[in-house]
C-alpha cells in the first residue's frame, strides 16, 4: 500500500489567507482574556479627576482578570469577543496571508534569497494593508473590553456587535470607524522592523553558539526574545493607539495630543500599561502569534 505523500505544490493563495486566519481565531480564543487585561491596564489612569474612588482599581495580569470575573462576571473577560475573531480573520488573513507574494514581489529577479530588508518592507507592506482592512473591528473590540458592565443594565453602550458598528458610524461618522489608522499602521511597523531583526540575530547566535539546534525550542526561544524586544519599542504606540481608539469625540484631538496629555497626567510609565500581556498579534509574552505562525 503506497503511503499518502505530502503534495509538493505550494498553498494557494486562498489557502494561505483561510489558514491564517483560521489559525489566528483558533489563538484569539485561548488569548483573548490576556488582550482583555491588556486593555483595561492600558486605560487604567486615564481621567483620574473622573470618579476616582469609584473605579475598580487593576493590578497585574492575573489580578485584572480576576478582577472582571468577580466584578463583572466570568464572560467578562471574552468581552468583544466576535469583533476579536472577525479581525483576526481579515487581518492575520492578510497579513499572514499575503505576505509571501508580496515578499516575492520585493525580491530583486534571479535572488534565491530575500534580505532581512525585503522582509521587513513585506511585513510593513501587508501589516498597512491589514490594518486599514480591519480597523473598524479593532475598534469595535477595544471599546467592548474596555467596557465596565457592572450590574445589570450597566455601563452598555452597545446592545451587540453589529449595533456597535451601526452606532459609531452614525454618531462618529463613518471615519470614526477607522479611528487610530495611523497609530496601528505605526506600531504594526515598529513590530515588523524590531520582531524580525531581533529573531534572526537571536536565532543567528543561539546557532553559533551551538546553545540550540535548529528544531523547535530554537525557533521558540527565538520568537519569544523577539516579541520582548519588540514589546519595549511599540509598547507606547499600542498604548496610544488604544486609548485614542476608545476615546469619546472631542477628549482627544489627535493621537499626538493624546500621547502628550498622558505623559503630563500619568508620566513616561504609562507608556508600558498592560506591556506584559502585549500584544494580540504581535508583541510581547503572549504566546498568539507564534501560535499562529506554528499552526499555519
Amino acid at each position: 500500500m503506497v503511503g499518502l505523500k505530502p503534495s509538493e505544490l505550494p498553498p494557494t493563495t486562498a489557502v494561505k489567507f483561510l489558514g491564517a486566519g483560521t489559525a489566528a481565531c483558533f489563538a484569539d480564543l485561548l488569548t483573548f482574556p490576556l488582550d482583555t487585561a491588556k486593555v483595561r491596564l492600558q486605560i487604567q489612569g486615564e481621567n483620574q479627576t473622573a470618579q476616582v474612588a469609584r473605579s475598580v482599581q487593576y493590578r497585574g495580569v492575573l489580578g485584572t482578570i480576576l478582577t472582571m470575573v468577580r466584578t463583572e462576571g466570568p464572560r467578562s473577560p471574552y468581552n468583544g469577543l466576535v469583533a476579536g475573531l472577525q479581525r483576526q480573520m481579515s487581518f492575520a488573513s492578510i497579513r499572514i496571508g499575503l505576505y509571501d507574494s508580496v515578499k516575492q514581489f520585493y525580491t530583486p529577479k534571479g535572488s534565491d534569497h530575500s534580505s532581512i530588508t525585503t522582509r521587513i518592507l513585506a511585513g510593513c507592506t501587508t501589516g498597512a494593508m491589514a490594518v486599514t482592512c480591519a480597523q473598524p473591528t479593532d475598534v469595535v473590540k477595544v471599546r467592548f473590553q474596555a467596557s465596565k458592565h457592572l450590574g445589570p443594565g450597566g455601563d452598555r453602550k452597545y446592545s451587540g456587535t453589529m449595533d456597535a458598528y451601526r452606532t459609531i458610524a452614525r454618531e462618529e461618522g463613518v471615519k470614526g470607524l477607522w479611528k487610530g489608522t495611523w497609530p496601528n499602521i505605526t506600531r504594526n511597523a515598529i513590530v515588523n522592523c524590531a520582531e524580525m531583526v531581533t529573531y534572526d540575530i537571536i536565532k543567528e547566535k543561539l546557532l553559533e553558539y551551538r546553545l540550540l539546534t535548529d528544531n523547535f525550542p530554537c525557533h521558540f526561544v527565538s520568537a519569544f526574545g523577539a516579541g520582548f524586544c519588540a514589546t519595549v519599542v511599540a509598547s507606547p504606540v499600542d498604548v496610544v493607539k488604544t486609548r485614542y481608539m476608545n476615546s469619546p469625540p472631542g477628549q482627544y484631538r489627535s493621537p499626538l495630543d493624546c500621547m502628550l496629555k498622558m505623559v503630563a497626567q500619568e508620566g513616561p510609565t504609562a507608556f508600558y500599561k498592560g506591556s506584559l500581556c502585549d500584544s494580540d498579534d504581535s508583541t510581547g509574552f503572549k504566546p498568539q502569534p507564534h501560535l499562529t505562525l506554528l499552526a499555519a
